[in-house]
C-alpha cells in the first residue's frame, strides 16, 4: 500500500482530503511518458504552443473562484490575494505566448571564413520541485516557459497543496495540451530526488529553502544536469532620511504581511536611519496594530493563518530565540489561543547579527526593525546577509536610490519607493544563498534550452 497524505485547512485545522503517493517505479514511468511526449511536442510550432497557452490563461480565469477557494482552504491564502495570483498566472501565459518565439529566434553571426546560426533548442523533461506558498504561480512560472520552449515538465508539489497539483494538471489537459506534456506527480522528496537521476530528466528547477536547495543542486551537479535555484531570503528595505515616511510605512507593511508573511521576496528587515527611526517606528507599530487577523475568506481580513502548524511553531521559536539573545519584542509574539495556525503580526527591535531575526529567513508575519546611523550604514546592513533575492529603498531622491540599487545592493531585485512581486516581463531571481538562474522576462525561457552554434564555412 502506498503512503497516504492528508491535507488540512490551516484556518481551522480540519482535514480536507487524502491523496496516495506514487511509488518510485510509478514516478519513473511518468517521466518516461513525459519523454515520449517531448519527442513529439518539441516538433510543434510556436503558434500552436501560443494558442494553447492562451487557452490555459482563459481557463484559469474562468475557474478563478474554484482555484482561489482551493488556495484558501489548503494554505490559508487570503481570497483577494488568491485572485491576484490567478490573474498573474494568466498574464504569464499570455506574455509567454506573445513573446516566446522572439526570445527563441535564431541569431545570425559571422566569423572569419564563414557564418553561423545560434539556435535555441529544447532539451527534454524538466523536473520542477515547488513549494506551497504560491501554489499556482510557482508551478505556472516554471512550466509555462519550458513548455513554450518545447520541453515537457513533471512537478513535485508540496504535500499540503496536493489538491492544487491535481487541479493544475487538469487545467493543462482541459486547455488542450497533449497528455504528459505537463504532469503533477504526487511524490515525496525522496522520490523526487531519485528522479534527478532519471536519464530523461535534463534539468531541475527548485524553489524552497537554501538548505534543501543546495542538496538538490549538488545531486543534479553530480550528473552534469543544470539547475535553477530560488532559495528564499531575508530582504532588507531601507528607509533613508529623505523618505516619505507615511508612504514607506504603508508599503513596508504591505511587503511584510502579503501572503500572510510567507513570501520569499517579502520585506523582512527594515533598516531605518536614525534621523527618521522614531517617526517610522511609531507609525509602523500603530498601523500594524490595526491589521485584522482572521478568516482568510473574509474581505476585511489582512492576515490569515500560516500554512502549517510546524511552520508556525518554527517561526515562534525564531522569535523567542531572538528575544532571548537581546531583541526587544515590541508587538505580538504570542501564540493565539484559537483554532487554526494563526500567528500575530510581530515586531522585533534591537535586532543584531547572531539573531535569527537578523541572519535567517523568518517566513511569517514578523518584522525586524534595525536602527542605523546613515545611508552608508543602511546599505552595509542590507548587504550583511547570506541571502540576496530582493530588497527595497525609500527615498525621495530617486536618482540616488537608483544608484544605490544598481551599484551597491547585492540582490537580484530591488524595489524603489514601492513593493512589487513578480512581473511577467521582468527577470525574477537572486544571488548568494538565494540561488541562481532567472524566471520570467525572456530569461526563464532560455534557462533550459540548448544554445547551439552551427558554423557554415564559406
Amino acid at each position: 500500500m502506498s503512503e497516504t497524505v492528508t491535507t488540512y485547512n490551516p484556518a481551522t485545522g480540519d482535514k480536507l482530503d487524502h491523496y496516495h503517493l506514487l511509488s518510485e517505479e510509478d514516478a519513473k514511468a511518468a517521466v518516461d511518458r513525459a519523454h515520449e511526449a517531448y519527442l513529439t511536442w518539441r516538433t510543434t510550432s510556436f503558434d500552436l504552443r501560443a494558442k494553447l497557452l492562451n487557452s490555459l490563461a482563459d481557463l484559469m480565469e474562468s475557474r478563478s473562484d474554484d482555484l482561489v477557494n482551493l488556495m484558501t482552504k489548503e494554505m490559508g491564502k487570503i481570497a483577494s490575494q488568491g485572485k491576484q495570483e490567478v490573474e498573474l498566472c494568466a498574464e504569464i501565459c499570455r506574455y509567454t505566448a506573445e513573446h516566446g518565439e522572439e526570445f527563441l529566434e535564431d541569431e545570425n553571426k559571422v566569423f572569419e571564413g564563414g557564418r553561423a546560426v545560434i539556435s535555441y533548442q529544447p532539451i527534454g523533461v524538466i523536473l520542477g520541485i515547488q513549494p506551497w506558498n504560491f501554489p499556482l504561480y510557482q508551478v505556472i512560472r516554471y512550466s509555462v516557459s519550458n513548455i513554450m520552449a518545447g520541453n515537457t515538465t513533471v512537478l513535485k508539489h508540496a504535500r499540503n497543496v496536493f489538491g492544487m497539483a491535481v487541479a493544475i494538471q487538469q487545467l493543462y489537459e482541459d486547455a488542450g495540451f497533449p497528455k504528459n506534456v505537463y504532469q503533477s506527480l504526487l511524490i515525496d522528496g525522496e522520490t523526487a530526488n531519485s528522479l534527478i537521476n532519471h536519464d530523461s530528466v535534463r534539468g531541475v528547477t527548485f524553489t524552497g529553502s537554501d538548505e534543501v536547495g543546495k542538496q538538490v543542486a549538488k545531486e543534479a551537479a553530480s550528473l552534469s544536469k543544470k539547475t535553477v535555484m530560488e532559495l528564499g531570503s531575508n530582504d532588507a528595505f531601507l528607509v533613508l532620511e529623505d523618505a516619505d515616511i507615511d508612504h514607506a510605512v504603508k508599503m513596508c507593511i504591505q511587503g511584510r504581511v502579503i501572503n500572510n508573511g510567507e513570501t520569499c521576496v517579502a520585506a523582512k528587515r527594515f533598516v531605518v536611519v536614525d534621523a527618521v527611526y522614531d517617526e517610522f517606528r511609531e507609525k509602523f507599530v500603530a498601523q500594524c496594530k490595526k491589521l485584522k487577523m482572521g478568516d482568510p475568506t473574509k474581505e476585511d481580513t489582512d492576515l490569515g493563518p500560516m500554512a502549517r502548524k510546524d511552520l508556525r511553531d518554527d517561526l515562534h521559536d525564531q522569535v523567542m530565540e531572538s528575544v532571548n539573545a537581546g531583541a526587544t519584542l515590541t508587538l505580538g509574539g504570542e501564540m493565539p489561543d484559537s483554532d487554526g495556525y494563526f500567528y500575530p503580526i510581530t515586531i522585533l527591535e534591537d535586532v543584531e547579527p547572531g539573531m535569527p531575526a537578523y541572519d535567517d529567513e523568518l517566513f511569517g508575519p514578523v518584522a525586524s526593525l534595525i536602527r542605523v546611523r546613515d545611508d552608508q550604514q543602511a546599505m552595509r546592513v542590507a548587504n550583511d546577509s547570506r541571502y540576496g533575492l530582493g530588497g527595497g529603498i525609500f527615498s525621495q531622491d530617486t536618482d540616488k536610490a537608483l544608484r544605490l540599487a544598481k551599484d551597491e545592493f547585492d540582490t537580484g531585485m530591488v524595489n524603489i519607493n514601492g513593493y512589487n512581486l513578480a512581473k511577467p516581463n521582468l527577470p525574477f531571481g537572486g544571488v548568494k544563498d538565494s540561488g541562481y538562474g532567472r524566471e520570467h522576462g525572456g530569461f526563464g525561457i532560455r534557462e533550459f534550452v540548448n544554445i547551439k552554434s552551427i558554423m557554415v564555412a564559406e
